[in-house]
C-alpha cells in the first residue's frame, strides 16, 4: 500500500491531483525567529541568600528570593568569598546536574 499526505497533513490512500499543484516562491517563506540585534537585552541577574556554604568542600546553596528555588553554587563561580547568610546576586546556568549559580557577588 502506498500512502500520501493531503494538503491538510492527513494520510490518505489517493494520490494528489497534479492540476491542483501550487508553486511556492522560496523568497516568500519567512521564519519568525528574531535576529539577536532585534531582541531587547534581558537582565538575568537574580537576588538570593546563601543558605548553606561549606568552604572546605567549596560548594553550597543559594535560595532565590523571588522563586524560593534552591540553586547549587560552586566556589569557582564566585567573584567573592561568601558565607552562610550573605545576600548575593547571581545568574543561573544549566549544568549537567541541574541549575547552577554563576557570577555570584555579595550585595552590600
Amino acid at each position: 500500500m502506498i500512502a500520501y499526505v493531503d494538503e491538510f497533513g492527513r494520510i490518505v490512500d489517493t494520490p494528489p491531483d497534479p492540476t491542483e499543484r501550487e508553486e511556492i516562491n522560496l523568497e516568500d517563506i519567512q521564519i519568525s525567529v528574531p535576529k539577536d540585534e532585534d531582541m531587547e537585552p534581558v537582565d538575568n541577574t537574580r537576588r538570593g541568600k546563601v543558605t548553606m556554604f561549606n568552604p572546605d568542600k567549596g560548594f553550597g546553596f543559594i535560595r532565590d528570593l523571588d522563586s524560593g528555588e534552591s540553586i547549587f553554587a560552586h566556589v569557582t563561580n564566585m567573584k567573592e568569598q561568601v558565607e552562610q547568610g550573605d545576600k548575593v546576586t547571581f545568574e543561573v546556568e544549566q549544568s549537567h546536574k541541574g541549575p547552577s549559580a554563576i557570577k555570584v557577588t555579595i550585595v552590600k
